[in-house]
């Protein structure tokens, strides 16, 4: 019996069925074959919220939940971070390997030719209301772009399909820039491409009446080492999304709006607001004890500690933890980050918490950041959103090339009521 199989036995029926193996998987429709009758459609497997289940073979992100990994394309987040560019790492993303300097020119450049957006779509923008959630008003702007670029259905067309991501990387920046100025009914902020990709960003966010802006170089560095960190995260509820849609082979701007909409939730790309509120309730190093003895009591949550993948700490995390200072070593000592530290710091000591496998994650430190650069919590899963983008767009390409996959149709178990005959309206 080959070595790379499994035996799988029917108690049902006594019959036993030989599985293959391969990368630590079965297929799932290898189960169809074990039945109990011929009319039986054969064994499903049942994976609510798909704890054990993979949908896709994918070459871009690794994650070792166990051993707190985090590799793109097999390189190891904490050598992108400490010497990528988020721009570099987006070409990693999409191509599978670094740029040469000559490739990375070439790229940066086709970028930021597309960074302005049609003047239709600014006047769509200037019709939200003045309070309209910067999240809301990126996905609908999102999904708008595809009526500027109806070649973008054409999505099995490779050179198409990569106009449309350089265009996308390239103006979601530029949108969350306009949602922000929105909501604090200021005018909007042109693109200066003589600006670096983070640099121009800044720039769009806060540039006033000074005719140039030049933004402090740790603030840059921290929000390139930032969009590094949230490029790309395996096959996470947006990413899923973005594949699911786009297995209907609808343009990328529907299909990332989608994923965005995704983002959008306080489970996905809303828990570092969570983080941020929840240490703007406790408000003082001294009622952390406090507090922390609330939640093994069962009273509150530890927001911004454990993760669904890593059972280890989240490697993103240390590395924010270290761009936090450099930030605020800018603007400022911001009381959160004592109280952040010394949350870590007690919950890191206590049994209750190492035992639950509950250590920081990405968003612990990650909503500090963006709190000290004055923004406020709305626009949080719109900054997660700009980087997001490139994963997104990664993950959407290599679905579309990889030969297997076909437009997402899950199973279900059914468990309503059997056949019944209709009840007039007067008789019910």
């Amino acid at each position: 019996m080959p070595a790379d199989t499994i035996t799988i036995t029917d108690n049902r029926t006594g019959k036993t069925y030989e599985v293959p193996v391969s990368d630590g998987a079965i297929r799932a429709t290898d189960l169809r074959q074990i039945r109990v009758s011929e009319d039986d459609f054969g064994l499903l497997s049942y994976d609510p919220a798909f704890l054990n289940t993979a949908s896709t073979r994918s070459g871009i992100t690794e994650i070792d939940g166990d051993r707190g990994i985090l590799r793109y394309r097999g390189y190891p987040i904490e050598q992108l971070a400490e010497h990528s560019t988020f721009l570099e790492t987006a070409y990693l993303l999409v191509f599978g390997e670094l740029p040469t300097a000559t490739e990375l020119a070439a790229w940066t450049d086709e970028i930021t030719v597309h960074t302005f957006l049609h003047e239709n779509t600014k006047r769509l923008m200037e019709g939200f209301r003045y309070d309209a959630h910067p999240m809301g008003m990126l996905i609908s702007v999102v999904a708008a772009l595809s009526t500027f670029y109806p070649e973008a259905k054409n999505v099995e067309d490779p050179d198409n399909r990569l106009l449309q991501v350089k265009r996308l990387i390239a103006k979601v920046p530029t949108i969350a820039a306009f949602t922000y100025r929105h909501s604090l009914g200021v005018p909007y902020v042109y693109p200066d491409n003589e600006l670096g990709f983070a640099a121009n960003f800044l720039s769009m966010m806060f540039r006033m009446a000074e005719p140039k802006y030049r933004p402090e170089p740790a603030l840059v560095h921290a929000l390139e080492v930032l969009f590094i960190l949230h490029a790309d995260h395996e096959q996470n509820c947006s990413t899923s999304a973005m594949r699911s849609i786009g297995s209907s082979l609808v343009n990328p701007y529907c299909a990332l709006a989608g994923a965005a909409a995704a983002l959008f939730g306080p489970l996905h790309g809303g828990a570092n607001e969570a983080v941020l509120r929840m240490l703007e309730r406790i408000g003082s190093v001294e009622r952390v004890p406090e507090f922390i003895e609330s939640v093994k009591r069962g009273e509150g949550r530890l927001m911004g500690f454990g993760h669904r993948v890593y059972k280890n700490y989240d490697p993103r995390a240390r590395i924010i933890k270290q761009a936090t200072d450099e930030v605020l070593a800018v603007t400022g000592r911001n009381p959160l980050l004592d109280v952040a530290v010394e949350l870590e710091r007690i919950a890191l000591e206590d049994e209750y918490f190492v035992s639950r496998q509950l250590y920081p994650n990405v968003d612990f430190y990650s909503g500090i950041i963006y709190r000290a650069l004055g923004l406020p919590v709305e626009m949080f899963p719109v900054m997660f959103a700009i980087p997001r983008t490139a994963g997104w767009l990664a993950q959407w390409r290599e679905m579309l090339e990889d030969p297997e996959q076909k437009i997402a149709r899950p199973r279900q178990l059914y468990v309503g009521s059997g056949v019944r005959d209709y009840v007039p309206l007067g008789s019910r």
